[in-house]
């Protein structure tokens, strides 16, 4: 008999991940939609979709009925947001009411995906890991504080004895971003010409497909009230253009932009978009995480998982082989993939 998980965050980059690798493993998905959800990346899955917010219990608590296994994948993914209170509304309390719903069901285990934006970065410059701890005063923008105070609502759930296990996926790159994650804005941005410069920062990049798989596993081996950095390879961002460079035959950025300048800029455009009523260019989010390199150290996953490791080149390949093929590129820029 298979299993049943209800999954939250099915129409996102990472959730409809997720939901591919569960059903690949036999599960029955019953996914939590918003009534004016996207839906173009399920069309092609077997999935029960049911319909509520987790901003509102009452719509959603029923179907968690006959479910063995929960996995709390949605968040509002957004360094911008004219009404902060938005992002804290579906991140923070939307955890909180999806975790007091689930102690009135038999779930067996339930997997909070977090972000290793909830994690700390030690100052000597070594990557973080899962022991690495983070103040909330360190937590720079709406996003960061929303995720950091999501997964302490998973870590006191899980002493109150929900069986929770916390992953903190890194910035995942791949198929199938289709509302850009501000890692995969970068990309298209590349590939469309309109990075004339690039931050001296760096990101931990894995394919989204791993990240995927990572829940699942974690949802095997997993162990109740820990967290596994769900990450591959530290990567600085003229690193990550220059391989995007080799993939596609553009040309890299060759100039540095001052940190002081990058966040000029994203205060600029932040006040420009509030006038025009439209998302920012930049975010001051955004500049602000790179202001650290968000190195981390996966090893507790890899071993304790055996989490995959596809060679990251491979993953910005598959990503930006999705974005040609589904209209993100102005076709004069890029007409095929470098192996």
């Amino acid at each position: 008999m298979s299993k049943r998980a209800f999954l939250t965050g099915v129409t996102g980059f990472i959730g409809n991940a997720v939901a591919r690798e569960l059903l690949s493993h036999g599960y029955a998905i019953r996914a939590l939609v918003r009534p004016n959800s996207d839906l173009r990346l399920t069309q092609d899955l077997p999935l029960e979709l049911v319909y509520g917010d987790l901003r509102d219990k009452a719509s959603f608590e029923d179907h968690l009925k006959g479910c063995n296994e929960v996995y709390h994948v949605a968040a509002q993914y957004s360094f911008y947001n004219p009404n902060p209170a938005m992002i804290y509304e579906s991140n923070v309390t939307g955890t909180q009411n999806l975790f007091t719903a689930c102690t009135q069901h038999n779930i067996e285990k339930i997997i909070y995906t977090s972000t290793v934006g909830a994690i700390g970065i030690p100052p000597d410059g070594i990557p973080g890991n899962e022991k690495t701890l983070l103040e909330l005063h360190e937590c720079k923008g709406h996003y960061k504080r929303s995720k950091f105070l999501a997964e302490l609502e998973a870590i006191k759930f899980s002493k109150l004895g929900l069986p929770i296990v916390i992953v903190n996926p890194s910035a995942p790159v791949g198929v199938r971003d289709a509302k850009p994650t501000p890692t995969g804005q970068m990309i298209v941005d590349f590939l469309n010409r309109k990075m004339p410069a690039y931050l001296d920062t760096g990101l931990n990049l894995i394919d989204v497909e791993d990240v995927a798989r990572g829940h699942y596993l974690a949802s095997l081996q997993g162990k109740i009230g820990e967290r596994y950095i769900l990450g591959n390879k530290n990567l600085h961002l003229k690193e990550i253009l220059s391989l995007l460079s080799e993939i596609t035959g553009l040309s890299a950025p060759k100039f540095k932009i001052p940190f002081s300048v990058a966040l000029a800029s994203a205060y600029f455009s932040e006040f420009s978009a509030k006038l025009l009523r439209r998302p920012p260019q930049i975010a001051i989010e955004a500049v602000q995480l790179g202001r650290k390199k968000m190195f981390f150290d996966s090893s507790k996953a890899i071993q304790e998982l055996a989490l995959p490791q596809t060679d990251i080149k491979v993953a910005l390949q598959k990503s930006v082989q999705w974005y040609v093929d589904n209209g993100y590129v102005k076709p004069k820029y890029v007409k095929k993939i470098i192996p």
